[in-house]
């Protein structure tokens, strides 16, 4: 069955979000809590697995097992028109950053993509996980080491942290990423995790010890700011606590001088 066909549009600049026209009967799914507002005839339910419209009991077990693998909740909501003419449903980024629209039907029916990124998309589309089929990616590959699949002939939306990068690869054209970086890619990319060489770089580098190898042909989407380098660093000025002098020519001098450290 092919997803339901919906209009957006995508507003704000820093901090985006996607409001979403649903004809009668229409629906979108969300992950919970991307929710920012929608039209009093919009019905929120709870369905259990992937997304997809599987409609056995194996079908949907399998994809809530996906969804469980990737550290995602066994359910998903969907918002469906309820009323006898247009209504709209909006969904806001987490984070700043920027929304990217993926038409599935124009990428091959599949996107490979973190497993935090994934917004919403039309009913229909499935979010399942990505196998990688090399030991080193399983294994060492860090945030990127678990990827998610997203599948089907609708439209999906996936979030990425500050700004965005589009890179057409060409046949056997090669970049290395870090892993937090790879937001998402087509279904023909080669990816695989490389070892960073040399103990310093690996221990003083400040980078990690993996990054991410992209071969193409295909398409790849890379985000300048990782959630986690964010929270790295927000959770590095809360354990400074009270005022950082970040270029100040004062230092801590500054606090004595306005009476903080009494």
């Amino acid at each position: 069955m092919n997803a339901h066909e919906i209009d957006y549009q995508i507003n704000g600049e820093e901090m985006q979000y996607v409001e979403i026209e649903l004809d009668p009967a229409e629906s979108v799914i969300a992950e919970a809590g991307a929710l920012m507002m929608m039209d009093a005839s919009i019905e929120m339910d709870t369905i259990f697995g992937d997304g997809s419209q599987n409609t056995g009991l194996m079908g949907k077990l399998l994809g809530a097992g996906k969804r469980l693998l990737t550290g995602e909740s066994l359910f998903m909501t969907i918002f469906t028109n309820r009323g006898s003419s247009k209504a709209r449903v909006s969904f806001a980024a987490p984070y700043p950053g920027r929304i990217i629209p993926l038409d599935l039907s124009r990428l091959d029916g599949r996107i490979i993509c973190q497993k935090d990124s994934f917004l919403c998309a039309a009913k229909g589309v499935s979010i399942g996980i990505e196998f990688q089929r090399r030991l080193g990616a399983g294994f060492f590959g860090g945030e990127g080491f678990i990827m998610q699949k997203i599948e089907g002939d609708g439209m999906a939306f996936v979030h990425s942290g500050g700004a965005i990068c589009e890179r057409i690869l060409q046949p056997g054209e090669m970049i290395r990423v870090d892993t937090g970086c790879l937001v998402a890619m087509t279904r023909d990319v080669d990816y695989d995790i490389e070892f960073v060489r040399g103990i310093k770089t690996a221990f003083f580098g400040g980078e990690g010890l993996f990054f991410a190898t992209l071969r193409g042909p295909g398409k790849v989407w890379i985000q300048s700011l990782p959630f986690s380098r964010l929270a790295d660093r927000l959770l590095s000025a809360s354990r400074a606590g009270g005022r950082r002098e970040e270029g100040s020519i004062l230092g801590g001098l500054g606090n004595l001088l306005d009476g903080d450290n009494r």
